[in-house]
């Protein structure tokens, strides 16, 4: 049977990159979607892996660029479609938007005839996802923020939470989906999905991408796509119940004590707000026992302004958890 994306085909055992053409800018040039199919010479699922549909997170586009250069044709079952770069329009400005400010991933399941961000999801629902089996897609905080390694999924979704625990990340983070996402718009068609997050806006973090090429590896061979050489033990991933930003309650100069993956305990310090003279220090502490899977990057903050992303779980998950296990994951 042959596969065909961007009016190209690609038969069993063939490798392709082609470039799937969406708009031009104002100067007139021409701006494409990036995709790479390899198809090995046995059936089996196709899986997606897409990155950097904000256009500034990046740590996604180098694990797949690894990712590319790990999967060898004669190993593999069924097709993988590779996605870099989906925000082309604002990878090239260095930005999370597109060129009028909306959120690509707030623009899924798109239409043909509506903004620029439609038309690109639309695009991409069509050659990509309706085409998928599983997908996986790569994130990082954003800008002046840093996300510990996780999987966002539905994981009431017995299926999702299979891939899910195969990933092998710290934490996962039980997240429903939201309208306009592309992970609500493949969920739609009954295909899981997962999502990545981990590292920091126009950063590359090598413990993240370690992470993301491992896990999209360990979901191939969950799949039957492709078997690993290296089989190493499973991490222990602990599902969160929640989680929560822990907002700034006043403007000033922040000196974090607590980084993103560390176990803390209610009330416990994370931080303290001073002004430029380090008088007047307004405390930030824990309002719950859990672990900081994200938090603020820069220190100059304004009232309101999210500090620390706080994931909760069941007292006897967060006893189990020891107190270095998240840096004893290190890759």
């Amino acid at each position: 049977m042959t596969f065909v994306i961007g009016n190209q085909e690609v038969g069993k055992g063939k490798r392709l990159s082609t470039q799937i053409v969406i708009a031009r800018s104002y100067d007139y040039t021409e701006l494409s979607l990036p995709v790479e199919v390899i198809r090995g010479q046995q059936d089996g699922p196709t899986l997606f892996v897409s990155a950097a549909i904000h256009g500034d997170e990046i740590n996604g586009i180098e694990i797949i660029k690894r990712l590319l250069n790990t999967v060898k044709i004669k190993n593999l079952k069924g097709t993988l479609i590779a996605v870099p770069i989906v925000n082309v329009f604002g990878f090239n400005a260095q930005s999370r938007y597109l060129p009028d400010r909306r959120d690509l991933n707030r623009c899924f399941p798109g239409t043909k005839k509506g903004s620029l961000g439609s038309r690109l999801a639309r695009v991409f629902m069509e050659e990509i996802v309706d085409k998928s089996d599983y997908g996986i897609d790569l994130h990082t905080a954003a800008i002046h923020r840093r996300n510990l390694p996780q999987i966002r999924a539905c994981l009431d979704d017995p299926k999702t939470k299979e891939l899910a625990l195969a990933f092998g990340t710290p934490v996962l983070l039980n997240s429903k989906t939201r309208d306009g996402s592309l992970r609500e718009a493949v969920r739609s068609q009954n295909k899981p999905m997962l999502l990545f997050e981990g590292g920091e806006a126009l950063r590359l973090n090598e413990r993240a991408i370690k992470y993301g090429l491992r896990g999209i590896l360990n979901v191939m061979d969950k799949i039957g796509m492709m078997e690993s050489k290296k089989k190493t033990k499973p991490i222990e991933s602990f599902v969160a119940n929640g989680s929560q930003w822990i907002r700034s309650p006043h403007s000033g100069m922040l000196k974090i004590f607590k980084k993103e993956s560390t176990k803390v305990k209610k009330d416990q310090l994370l931080a303290t707000i001073s002004d430029p003279f380090g008088k007047n220090k307004i405390e930030i502490r824990a309002p719950y026992n859990g672990i900081v899977i994200g938090r603020i990057t820069n220190p100059l903050v304004n009232l309101g302004d999210a500090l620390f992303h706080l994931a909760t779980f069941d007292a006897l998950a967060l006893e189990s958890i020891s107190e270095d296990y998240i840096d004893q994951t290190e890759m």
